[in-house]
Protein backbone atom coordinates (compact mmCIF):
# COMPACT_ATOMS: atom_id res chain seq x y z
CA UNK A 1 0.00 0.00 0.00
CA UNK A 2 1.68 3.13 -0.83
CA UNK A 3 0.50 6.72 0.20
CA UNK A 4 2.01 9.91 -1.52
CA UNK A 5 3.01 13.02 -0.10
CA UNK A 6 0.35 15.44 0.77
CA UNK A 7 -20.54 62.27 46.72
CA UNK A 8 -22.63 63.85 49.14
CA UNK A 9 -21.72 67.55 50.84
CA UNK A 10 -21.65 67.25 54.70
CA UNK A 11 -24.19 69.21 56.45
CA UNK A 12 -22.24 72.97 57.43
CA UNK A 13 -22.18 72.66 61.25
CA UNK A 14 -23.84 75.98 62.50
CA UNK A 15 -20.56 77.33 63.86
CA UNK A 16 -19.44 77.10 60.55
CA UNK A 17 -21.94 79.04 58.78
CA UNK A 18 -19.68 81.15 56.94
CA UNK A 19 -16.85 78.56 56.33
CA UNK A 20 -15.92 76.11 53.35
CA UNK A 21 -15.85 72.32 53.75
CA UNK A 22 -12.78 71.37 51.99
CA UNK A 23 -14.60 68.28 50.25
CA UNK A 24 -16.71 71.00 48.14
CA UNK A 25 -12.93 70.95 46.30
CA UNK A 26 -12.85 67.36 45.62
CA UNK A 27 -13.66 65.63 42.53
CA UNK A 28 -17.48 65.78 41.32
CA UNK A 29 -17.33 62.13 40.66
CA UNK A 30 -15.71 59.84 43.17
CA UNK A 31 -14.10 56.70 42.01
CA UNK A 32 -13.30 57.13 38.19
CA UNK A 33 -9.74 56.55 38.68
CA UNK A 34 -9.74 54.98 35.15
CA UNK A 35 -8.27 56.38 31.77
CA UNK A 36 -11.44 56.93 29.34
CA UNK A 37 -11.78 54.38 26.60
CA UNK A 38 -11.95 54.97 22.83
CA UNK A 39 -15.67 54.16 22.89
CA UNK A 40 -16.24 56.89 25.76
CA UNK A 41 -14.58 59.06 24.20
CA UNK A 42 -15.60 58.96 20.59
CA UNK A 43 -19.35 58.95 22.39
CA UNK A 44 -18.50 62.15 24.12
CA UNK A 45 -17.74 63.68 20.77
CA UNK A 46 -20.96 62.65 19.48
CA UNK A 47 -22.08 64.27 22.10
CA UNK A 48 -20.77 67.10 21.46
CA UNK A 49 -18.51 67.38 24.35
CA UNK A 50 -14.91 68.21 23.43
CA UNK A 51 -11.95 70.20 25.01
CA UNK A 52 -12.14 73.95 23.91
CA UNK A 53 -10.91 77.04 25.13
CA UNK A 54 -13.47 80.25 24.28
CA UNK A 55 -10.50 81.95 25.36
CA UNK A 56 -8.50 81.14 22.38
CA UNK A 57 -12.00 81.34 19.99
CA UNK A 58 -12.16 84.62 21.38
CA UNK A 59 -8.43 86.23 20.70
CA UNK A 60 -8.80 85.06 17.37
CA UNK A 61 -12.41 86.71 16.71
CA UNK A 62 -10.32 90.12 18.49
CA UNK A 63 -7.22 89.71 16.72
CA UNK A 64 -7.53 89.17 12.77
CA UNK A 65 -10.88 91.40 12.38
CA UNK A 66 -8.37 94.04 13.74
CA UNK A 67 -5.64 93.06 11.54
CA UNK A 68 -7.88 93.73 8.72
CA UNK A 69 -9.02 96.85 9.71
CA UNK A 70 -5.50 98.01 9.70
CA UNK A 71 -5.24 96.45 5.97
CA UNK A 72 -8.85 97.77 5.09
CA UNK A 73 -8.48 101.14 6.88
CA UNK A 74 -7.82 103.22 3.67
CA UNK A 75 -10.73 101.78 1.90
CA UNK A 76 -12.87 102.24 5.10
CA UNK A 77 -12.20 105.82 5.30
CA UNK A 78 -13.13 106.27 1.98
CA UNK A 79 -16.30 104.78 1.89
CA UNK A 80 -17.21 106.30 4.99
CA UNK A 81 -16.78 109.81 3.27
CA UNK A 82 -18.75 108.91 0.46
CA UNK A 83 -21.63 107.97 2.71
CA UNK A 84 -21.27 110.98 4.61
CA UNK A 85 -20.81 113.22 0.99
CA UNK A 86 -23.35 111.35 -0.20
CA UNK A 87 -26.63 111.46 2.79
CA UNK A 88 -25.23 115.36 3.32
CA UNK A 89 -26.25 115.98 -0.53
CA UNK A 90 -29.31 113.75 -0.65
CA UNK A 91 -30.58 115.52 2.88
CA UNK A 92 -30.62 119.07 0.64
CA UNK A 93 -31.77 117.40 -2.65
CA UNK A 94 -34.74 115.39 -1.78
CA UNK A 95 -37.41 114.63 1.11
CA UNK A 96 -35.70 112.06 3.23
CA UNK A 97 -39.02 110.83 4.62
CA UNK A 98 -40.23 110.14 1.28
CA UNK A 99 -37.15 108.62 -0.33
CA UNK A 100 -37.36 104.72 -1.19
CA UNK A 101 -33.61 104.79 -2.46
CA UNK A 102 -31.97 106.09 1.24
CA UNK A 103 -32.32 102.67 2.90
CA UNK A 104 -31.60 100.71 -0.11
CA UNK A 105 -28.06 103.24 -0.17
CA UNK A 106 -27.98 103.21 3.67
CA UNK A 107 -27.63 99.12 3.36
CA UNK A 108 -25.13 98.95 0.50
CA UNK A 109 -22.77 101.19 2.58
CA UNK A 110 -23.51 99.19 5.86
CA UNK A 111 -22.65 96.05 4.09
CA UNK A 112 -19.35 97.56 2.29
CA UNK A 113 -18.11 98.71 5.50
CA UNK A 114 -19.27 95.48 8.15
CA UNK A 115 -19.07 92.82 5.54
CA UNK A 116 -15.74 91.97 5.49
CA UNK A 117 -15.13 92.50 9.01
CA UNK A 118 -17.85 89.96 9.90
CA UNK A 119 -16.58 87.49 7.18
CA UNK A 120 -13.07 87.59 9.05
CA UNK A 121 -14.68 87.03 12.50
CA UNK A 122 -16.49 84.37 11.18
CA UNK A 123 -13.51 82.60 9.77
CA UNK A 124 -11.40 83.42 12.70
CA UNK A 125 -14.13 81.71 14.86
CA UNK A 126 -14.60 78.71 12.51
CA UNK A 127 -10.63 78.24 12.25
CA UNK A 128 -10.47 78.41 16.58
CA UNK A 129 -12.83 75.64 16.39
CA UNK A 130 -11.09 73.43 13.61
CA UNK A 131 -7.67 74.01 15.10
CA UNK A 132 -9.28 72.75 18.98
CA UNK A 133 -11.72 70.05 17.74
CA UNK A 134 -11.86 69.23 14.35
CA UNK A 135 -14.91 69.37 11.53
CA UNK A 136 -17.73 68.40 14.44
CA UNK A 137 -21.48 68.89 13.57
CA UNK A 138 -23.71 68.03 16.08
CA UNK A 139 -27.13 69.57 17.81
CA UNK A 140 -27.18 67.58 20.99
CA UNK A 141 -25.42 69.98 23.22
CA UNK A 142 -28.10 72.59 22.09
CA UNK A 143 -30.96 70.50 22.89
CA UNK A 144 -33.13 71.14 26.02
CA UNK A 145 -31.95 68.57 28.97
CA UNK A 146 -34.41 69.40 31.86
CA UNK A 147 -32.30 66.62 34.10
CA UNK A 148 -29.64 69.23 34.43
CA UNK A 149 -32.19 71.90 36.40
CA UNK A 150 -31.06 71.39 40.26
CA UNK A 151 -32.42 73.25 42.56
CA UNK A 152 -29.72 72.31 44.54
CA UNK A 153 -27.76 75.41 45.38
CA UNK A 154 -24.33 74.11 47.16
CA UNK A 155 -24.24 71.42 44.83
CA UNK A 156 -24.58 74.32 41.78
CA UNK A 157 -22.04 76.82 44.07
CA UNK A 158 -19.77 73.03 44.29
CA UNK A 159 -19.48 72.69 40.81
CA UNK A 160 -19.27 76.09 39.01
CA UNK A 161 -17.44 78.25 41.67
CA UNK A 162 -15.87 76.02 44.26
CA UNK A 163 -14.50 73.06 41.82
CA UNK A 164 -10.94 73.40 41.00
CA UNK A 165 -12.46 74.80 36.79
CA UNK A 166 -14.47 77.47 38.52
CA UNK A 167 -11.36 78.68 40.56
CA UNK A 168 -9.65 78.55 37.51
CA UNK A 169 -11.84 80.69 35.15
CA UNK A 170 -12.27 82.97 38.58
CA UNK A 171 -8.59 83.43 38.44
CA UNK A 172 -8.21 83.53 34.69
CA UNK A 173 -11.00 86.52 34.76
CA UNK A 174 -9.39 88.47 37.17
CA UNK A 175 -6.20 87.80 35.95
CA UNK A 176 -6.84 89.56 32.81
CA UNK A 177 -8.72 92.47 33.85
CA UNK A 178 -5.68 93.22 35.73
CA UNK A 179 -3.09 93.25 32.90
CA UNK A 180 -5.34 95.14 30.38
CA UNK A 181 -5.93 97.20 32.95
CA UNK A 182 -1.99 97.90 32.84
CA UNK A 183 -1.88 97.64 29.76
CA UNK A 184 -4.24 100.42 29.26
CA UNK A 185 -2.57 103.05 31.78
CA UNK A 186 0.79 102.28 30.20
CA UNK A 187 -0.52 102.83 27.38
CA UNK A 188 -2.25 106.30 28.14
CA UNK A 189 0.22 107.32 30.61
CA UNK A 190 2.68 107.45 27.09
CA UNK A 191 0.41 110.04 25.55
CA UNK A 192 -0.84 112.32 28.18
CA UNK A 193 1.42 114.92 27.10
CA UNK A 194 0.34 114.70 23.29
CA UNK A 195 -3.30 113.92 24.11
CA UNK A 196 -3.49 117.23 26.42
CA UNK A 197 -2.16 119.23 23.49
CA UNK A 198 -5.40 117.79 21.24
CA UNK A 199 -7.30 120.75 22.21
CA UNK A 200 -5.15 122.77 19.70
CA UNK A 201 -5.25 120.46 17.04
CA UNK A 202 -7.71 119.93 14.31
CA UNK A 203 -10.83 117.39 14.70
CA UNK A 204 -8.76 114.87 11.93
CA UNK A 205 -5.52 115.19 13.79
CA UNK A 206 -7.56 114.51 17.19
CA UNK A 207 -9.68 111.67 15.67
CA UNK A 208 -6.30 110.42 14.58
CA UNK A 209 -4.28 110.16 17.57
CA UNK A 210 -7.35 108.97 19.65
CA UNK A 211 -7.70 106.35 16.86
CA UNK A 212 -4.63 104.71 16.46
CA UNK A 213 -3.89 104.89 20.52
CA UNK A 214 -7.29 102.42 20.67
CA UNK A 215 -5.96 100.62 17.81
CA UNK A 216 -2.70 99.97 19.66
CA UNK A 217 -4.16 99.28 23.09
CA UNK A 218 -6.56 96.59 20.88
CA UNK A 219 -3.83 94.98 18.72
CA UNK A 220 -1.60 94.50 22.32
CA UNK A 221 -4.92 93.05 24.19
CA UNK A 222 -5.50 90.77 21.84
CA UNK A 223 -2.15 89.03 21.43
CA UNK A 224 -1.62 88.89 25.61
CA UNK A 225 -5.30 87.17 25.14
CA UNK A 226 -3.95 84.96 22.59
CA UNK A 227 -0.86 83.93 24.61
CA UNK A 228 -2.86 83.53 27.93
CA UNK A 229 -5.74 81.61 25.81
CA UNK A 230 -2.95 78.38 25.18
CA UNK A 231 -2.30 77.49 28.71
CA UNK A 232 -6.28 77.74 29.50
CA UNK A 233 -6.58 75.27 26.17
CA UNK A 234 -4.57 72.86 27.66
CA UNK A 235 -6.22 73.00 31.04
CA UNK A 236 -9.37 72.76 28.88
CA UNK A 237 -8.10 69.90 27.63
CA UNK A 238 -7.08 67.69 30.86
CA UNK A 239 -10.11 68.66 32.59
CA UNK A 240 -11.95 66.99 29.90
CA UNK A 241 -9.77 64.21 29.98
CA UNK A 242 -9.96 64.04 33.51
CA UNK A 243 -14.38 64.30 33.21
CA UNK A 244 -14.05 61.20 31.40
CA UNK A 245 -12.38 58.96 33.81
CA UNK A 246 -14.81 56.04 34.03
CA UNK A 247 -14.55 53.88 37.04
CA UNK A 248 -13.77 50.17 36.79
CA UNK A 249 -17.25 49.02 36.62
CA UNK A 250 -18.09 51.23 33.64
CA UNK A 251 -15.10 49.76 31.67
CA UNK A 252 -16.75 46.25 32.70
CA UNK A 253 -20.18 47.24 31.25
CA UNK A 254 -18.57 48.93 28.16
CA UNK A 255 -17.03 45.68 27.52
CA UNK A 256 -20.01 43.50 27.95
CA UNK A 257 -21.83 45.41 25.56
CA UNK A 258 -19.30 46.06 23.29
CA UNK A 259 -17.58 42.40 23.15
CA UNK A 260 -20.84 40.43 24.67
CA UNK A 261 -21.56 38.97 28.12
CA UNK A 262 -18.55 36.56 28.58
CA UNK A 263 -21.30 34.16 29.76
CA UNK A 264 -23.40 34.52 26.92
CA UNK A 265 -20.22 33.92 24.80
CA UNK A 266 -19.21 30.93 26.63
CA UNK A 267 -22.49 29.14 26.28
CA UNK A 268 -21.88 30.14 22.34
CA UNK A 269 -18.76 28.52 22.64
CA UNK A 270 -19.95 25.98 23.97
CA UNK A 271 -22.91 25.45 21.61
CA UNK A 272 -20.52 25.56 18.81
CA UNK A 273 -18.41 22.83 20.37
CA UNK A 274 -21.10 20.53 20.89
CA UNK A 275 -21.95 21.05 17.18
CA UNK A 276 -18.49 20.40 15.80
CA UNK A 277 -18.50 17.65 17.85
CA UNK A 278 -22.16 16.12 16.69
CA UNK A 279 -20.59 16.74 13.49
CA UNK A 280 -17.71 15.25 13.92
CA UNK A 281 -19.37 11.70 14.82
CA UNK A 282 -21.51 11.91 11.87
CA UNK A 283 -18.31 10.28 10.18
CA UNK A 284 -17.13 7.95 12.30
CA UNK A 285 -18.99 5.46 10.94
CA UNK A 286 -17.47 5.84 7.75
CA UNK A 287 -14.18 4.99 9.17
CA UNK A 288 -11.85 2.35 8.58
CA UNK A 289 -10.04 2.02 11.77
CA UNK A 290 -10.01 3.93 15.31
CA UNK A 291 -6.57 4.00 16.95
CA UNK A 292 -7.11 4.09 20.86
CA UNK A 293 -4.64 5.12 24.07
CA UNK A 294 -6.94 3.17 24.99
CA UNK A 295 -8.93 5.34 27.57
CA UNK A 296 -8.04 8.75 27.11
CA UNK A 297 -7.42 9.05 23.21
CA UNK A 298 -9.20 8.26 20.45
CA UNK A 299 -8.65 8.83 16.58
CA UNK A 300 -10.89 7.74 13.38
CA UNK A 301 -8.57 7.17 10.57
CA UNK A 302 -10.68 6.42 7.06
CA UNK A 303 -8.79 5.65 3.72
CA UNK A 304 -10.20 5.84 0.35
CA UNK A 305 -7.94 4.16 -2.07
CA UNK A 306 -9.93 6.30 -5.20
CA UNK A 307 -10.59 9.50 -3.80
CA UNK A 308 -7.56 9.86 -1.52
CA UNK A 309 -3.49 10.03 -1.72
CA UNK A 310 -3.56 8.96 2.29
CA UNK A 311 -5.45 7.90 5.29
CA UNK A 312 -7.56 10.86 6.50
CA UNK A 313 -8.44 11.57 10.30
CA UNK A 314 -11.79 11.66 10.28
CA UNK A 315 -12.73 12.12 13.64
CA UNK A 316 -10.73 12.20 17.59
CA UNK A 317 -11.05 12.89 21.00
CA UNK A 318 -9.98 12.88 24.14
CA UNK A 319 -11.93 11.76 27.49
CA UNK A 320 -15.32 11.42 27.15
CA UNK A 321 -15.40 12.42 23.67
CA UNK A 322 -12.97 9.83 22.41
CA UNK A 323 -15.59 7.44 24.72
CA UNK A 324 -18.26 7.88 22.57
CA UNK A 325 -15.88 7.55 19.35
CA UNK A 326 -15.19 4.26 20.28
CA UNK A 327 -19.03 3.72 21.23
CA UNK A 328 -20.28 4.48 17.40
CA UNK A 329 -17.31 2.30 16.14
CA UNK A 330 -18.41 -0.57 18.23
CA UNK A 331 -22.39 0.69 17.03
CA UNK A 332 -20.90 0.06 13.33
CA UNK A 333 -18.28 -3.05 13.88
CA UNK A 334 -15.50 -0.82 13.26
CA UNK A 335 -11.95 -2.39 14.26
CA UNK A 336 -10.86 -0.56 17.50
CA UNK A 337 -6.28 -0.51 17.64
CA UNK A 338 -4.85 0.46 20.53
CA UNK A 339 -1.54 1.93 19.67
CA UNK A 340 -0.71 4.74 22.60
CA UNK A 341 2.04 6.50 21.02
CA UNK A 342 0.57 6.84 17.37
CA UNK A 343 -2.95 7.70 19.08
CA UNK A 344 -1.22 10.06 20.97
CA UNK A 345 0.90 11.66 18.03
CA UNK A 346 -2.19 11.67 15.70
CA UNK A 347 -4.45 13.48 18.02
CA UNK A 348 -1.62 15.95 18.78
CA UNK A 349 -0.38 16.39 15.26
CA UNK A 350 -3.00 15.63 12.88
CA UNK A 351 -5.80 18.17 12.53
CA UNK A 352 -9.60 16.47 11.28
CA UNK A 353 -9.72 15.98 8.14
CA UNK A 354 -6.39 16.59 7.21
CA UNK A 355 -4.17 13.48 6.12
CA UNK A 356 -1.77 11.71 7.93
CA UNK A 357 1.84 13.16 7.59
CA UNK A 358 4.24 10.71 5.97
CA UNK A 359 6.44 9.45 8.50
CA UNK A 360 3.24 7.68 10.09
CA UNK A 361 2.57 6.25 6.86
CA UNK A 362 4.54 2.97 7.18
CA UNK A 363 3.15 2.01 10.79
CA UNK A 364 -0.93 2.88 9.27
CA UNK A 365 -0.36 1.63 6.44
CA UNK A 366 0.51 -1.81 8.42
CA UNK A 367 -2.43 -1.53 10.57
CA UNK A 368 -4.70 -1.15 7.38
CA UNK A 369 -3.64 -4.09 5.78
CA UNK A 370 -4.26 -6.27 8.84
CA UNK A 371 -7.50 -4.56 9.30
CA UNK A 372 -8.74 -5.39 5.69
CA UNK A 373 -7.38 -8.94 6.20
CA UNK A 374 -9.79 -9.33 8.73
CA UNK A 375 -12.79 -7.74 7.11
CA UNK A 376 -11.78 -9.41 3.50
CA UNK A 377 -11.30 -5.85 2.29
CA UNK A 378 -9.56 -5.95 -0.80
CA UNK A 379 -6.14 -4.19 -0.97
CA UNK A 380 -4.84 -2.28 -3.85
Amino acid sequence: MNFSQGASIPPLAEDTLYSFHLQWFAAEDEGRTEEPTEQKIRKAREDGKVAKSSDLVAALVLLFPLLLIAVLSPYMVKTMKSMLEYFLNISLQSDISSDGNIPQAFMGFYLRLTLPIMGMAFLSALLGNLFQVGFLFTTKPIQPDFSKISPNVLKWAQRVIFSTEGLFNMGKSLFKIGVITVLAWWNISRKVPEITNLVYASVAEAAGVIASLAFTLMIEAALILLVFSLPDYFFQRQKHRESLKMTRHEIKEEMKQSDGDPMIKSRLRQKMRELLTNQMMQSVPDADVVITNPTHYAVALEYKQDSMTAPRVSAKGMDEVAQRIKTIAREHDIPILENKPLARALHANVEIGDEIPEEYYSVVSGILVKIYEMTGKSVS
